[in-house]
């Protein structure tokens, strides 16, 4: 435990004495280059870039400067600035697109470097002229993204920061025509000034009916049942098969996908139970599945079909442990991320009987190398990222992707963009520190919503001495967003589509500005995230009103847990955060800093906040290691702790 002062655990009350104080620490953000699209300034400079190549458009810094501050009330977006952990400085460089062909009304150039359905290329060609040619190496796409404005992947091309290196700064947009974006390098096409966009939900369908299909495959035997035929045997006894009608399937992941296969599979008579952090109970109730726990899920399904992103917290979250909990002779459906199960941890599921069948269309390496055993399994099925494989979903993710690439050309902003956001370079100089504590907040908030609960309704509060047109909310809005969803989705989270995301996820995020007296100085003074209609995995987080709640201040530029519930702590928001409620008594902080301590778990920081002496109070408790599961049990076990979380940042 560093620098621990104070360690008396008698504060006054309501207080909440810091008893490690943070170290210092500097966060550096740099403005990325900046695209100058005033109209005047587009009619003057686009002359010089018709007979000009893209490498040699630059100004310099103090023209730059003047272009930036003189033409920003024009700009139909706001001169770009990356915002993230990293970020990158182009300074003095003021970058034109100049229209392929060299004059104004010249059509860009759009690179299809794989194939694309007829729809979306006819749209395309309305706008744009077309190169399609598949099968590039890296070195031929590096040498024909100089001459392009656009460029159409799937997930076969792979977008590293060579390609936008060589690009010139002429590259305007990237289309993975698809979800995934994994070969896309989207730190080096936001370094460039790039938009990355996608194509989300034309395959909604398509994956739900390959899951419904291997579901029904996996259950009637029919791929071993016509391998068996085929090599000219009759084995009717040997494959008989199991019934859906009246068996539990628990969808994984309730989202656009998932909400589909429970409504197919409610058509075949099976009882549909969910799990989802983030889904709305209502939403749930409308197709009749009701929303459970993921250890309710496992303990109860017969089949458990997959539809959850690939997230740091859904890594193999079908292990060891997890099949050991559930039903013998559960069959199990994966058309959703490799990844998302521990692949040796199967095999042994299988073969010990505990899970009697797989049908699995995504791996965790794709293809398999030919002796994976998963695979060769002979009760397993599998099909090669089939998902989004009919010609209507190819057809629906071509017409979208194009959409979404001529909108961006046409310089607007797409709701499917999943590169960094965009905010004015002084905004977000003075919001730095306050965008990761919004980021935090949203995480910590969703974290202590229970399971099942539903997040609908979010209630942002601001407390400021500025006025209302002086304090520049939508970053500080989107990262709350991306805090309270990216955690439990697969969706990318920025200033674009933080709205849209969040609305298509039934989730109404209102705000509020509390008017303080004092010096304008600092943009905020805190920011309360609250969650209602929910109930919480830690009972103390409820407010009196009634809702989850967590509120921060950034201190010395650094963000601060101030509030939990309605109790008042005081911890650096950096590693992550047991809190526990336990009764206000003497030697409590010593005896869970030697449980620590003993599994050499390093607590950076540690507060506690308290209603009155020797009632209740919450100990917040910053780590630098998660705690194993044996070492948060034994906190857990101490009598007079009444509940405690485990929350990671």
């Amino acid at each position: 435990m560093r620098g621990k002062r104070g360690c008396g655990n008698n504060p006054t009350s309501r207080e909440a004495p810091t008893y490690c104080r943070p170290e210092p620490r500097v966060s550096l953000y740099s403005p990325a280059q900046t695209v100058c699209e005033g109209e005047r300034a587009k009619m003057s400079l686009m002359a010089a870039a018709a007979t000009a190549s893209p490498s040699s458009l630059r100004a310099p810094a103090s023209t730059t400067s003047l272009f930036s501050s003189s033409l920003s009330r024009h700009l139909s977006f706001h001169p770009a600035v990356l915002v993230g952990r990293r970020a990158w400085a182009q300074r003095g460089r003021l970058v034109v697109m100049a229209a392929a062909g060299g004059g104004m009304d010249a059509k860009p150039t759009v690179l299809v470097a794989e194939k694309l359905g007829e729809a979306g290329l006819e749209l395309l060609k309305g706008f744009a002229n077309v190169d399609c040619s598949y099968n590039l190496t890296q070195e031929e796409l590096c040498t024909k993204i100089s001459l392009c404005d656009a460029l159409i992947v799937r997930s076969g091309t792979k977008v590293g920061r060579e390609v936008f290196e060589s690009s010139g700064g002429r590259l305007r947009v990237v289309g993975r025509a698809g979800v995934g974006i994994d070969n896309v390098d989207l730190a080096a096409a936001t370094e460039h000034g790039c938009l990355v966009v996608n194509a989300p939900t034309a395959n909604t369908v398509a994956a739900a009916e390959h899951g419904i299909a291997l579901l029904a495959a996996m259950a009637r035997n029919i791929a071993q049942a016509d391998a068996s035929v085929k090599a000219g045997k009759w084995q009717r006894n040997k494959y008989v098969g199991v019934s859906l009608v009246g068996k539990t399937l628990a969808v994984m992941g309730f989202g656009k996908v998932g909400s589909e296969v429970a409504r197919r599979a409610k058509g075949l008579g099976m009882h549909v139970i969910a799990h989802d952090p983030y889904a709305a109970a209502d939403r749930a109730r409308a197709i009749g599945v009701e929303l459970v726990t993921f250890d309710e899920a496992i303990l109860t399904a017969d089949f458990i079909s997959l539809h959850m992103p690939l997230t740091p917290s859904t890594s193999k979250i079908l292990n060891d442990e997890a099949f050991a909990k559930m039903k013998k002779g559960v069959r199990i459906v994966n058309v959703a991320r490799g990844g998302v199960i521990d692949e040796d941890a199967l095999v042994r599921a299988l073969d010990s009987g505990i899970v009697a069948q797989a049908s699995l269309d995504v791996f965790t390496e794709e293809p398999p190398a030919s002796d994976n055993k998963l695979v060769l399994h002979e009760r397993v099925t599998v099909t090669p990222h089939l998902g989004a494989s009919t010609m209507e979903a190819q057809e629906g993710v071509a017409i979208e992707i194009a959409e979404a690439v001529v909108g961006a050309l046409k310089g607007e902003l797409a709701a499917t963009a999943v590169n960094a956001p965009m905010v004015p370079a002084e905004v977000l100089s003075e919001l730095a520190p306050f965008v990761i504590l919004a980021e935090k907040l949203g995480r910590l908030a969703v974290q202590l919503v229970a399971g099942g609960s539903g997040v609908k309704s979010v209630r942002v509060t601001y407390a400021s001495a500025r006025a209302p047109d002086d304090l520049d909310t939508r970053l500080l809005r989107a990262m709350i967003t991306k805090g309270l969803i990216e955690p439990v989705s697969s969706a990318f989270i920025n200033l674009v589509n933080a709205d849209f995301t969040a609305k298509q996820r039934g989730v109404r995020i209102s705000e509020e500005r509390i008017m303080l007296d004092g010096s304008p100085e600092n943009p905020l003074d805190y920011m309360r995230v609250q969650i209602a209609n929910v109930e919480s995995k830690f009972a103390s987080a409820m407010s009196d009103s009634g809702e989850v709640t967590v509120e921060g201040r950034v201190k010395d530029g650094v963000p601060h847990l101030t509030k939990v519930g309605s109790f008042q702590v005081d911890i650096s928001l950096e590693g992550s955060i047991i809190l526990c409620r336990q009764v206000d008594q003497p030697g409590m902080i010593g005896k869970v800093g030697s449980i620590l301590a003993e599994k050499n778990v390093n607590v950076s920081f540690m507060s506690v906040g308290r209603i009155a002496p020797r009632k209740h109070a919450v100990m917040a408790i910053g780590v630098d290691e998660e705690p194993q599961k044996e070492t948060l049990k034994k906190i857990g076990d101490i009598p007079a702790i009444e509940e405690f979380v485990f929350l990671k940042l």
